[in-house]
């Protein structure tokens, strides 16, 4: 028969280091296990921001990206430099039912694929026709 070992025998310092480590792993994990995806603090604007992540992943060509933006009517603005893209995007919020309306730039690498998109919040203006 195998007799279960009582823990008493370690040093205090050595349970403590234990519990330590524990409580250390437990804490980091929601820090660096759980990264976001956010490109905007702006809480109005996270359904845009989502759609943009999960339509328009990193990598992206610039073309699909602009055959993405017209074929749903946003409005494109002139970009700061030749490798960005600033758009007008404009979405029905689903829980409040009201626009929300952000201005994004997109930023492209050397190979015009998406690097990275940037959102600030835009007036909410009624779309032009």
């Amino acid at each position: 028969m195998i007799r279960r070992q009582n823990s008493t025998w370690l040093p205090a310092a050595l349970r403590l280091l234990r519990s330590t480590a524990g409580a250390a792993l437990f804490l980091t994990f929601p820090i660096c296990g759980c990264k976001s995806n956010a490109h905007t603090s702006d809480s109005r604007l996270r359904e845009i921001d989502e759609m943009l992540n999960t339509r328009l992943p990193q990598g992206t060509p610039r073309s699909r990206l602009e055959f993405f933006l017209s074929s749903r009517g946003y409005k494109l603005e002139s970009a700061p430099d030749k490798n960005s893209l600033v758009a007008v995007v404009r979405r029905i919020d689903a829980d409040t039912l009201e626009p929300r309306t952000a201005r994004v730039t997109f930023h492209f690498g050397v190979n015009d694929k998406l690097v990275s998109y940037e959102l600030a919040a835009a007036p909410d203006a009624p779309p032009l026709p």
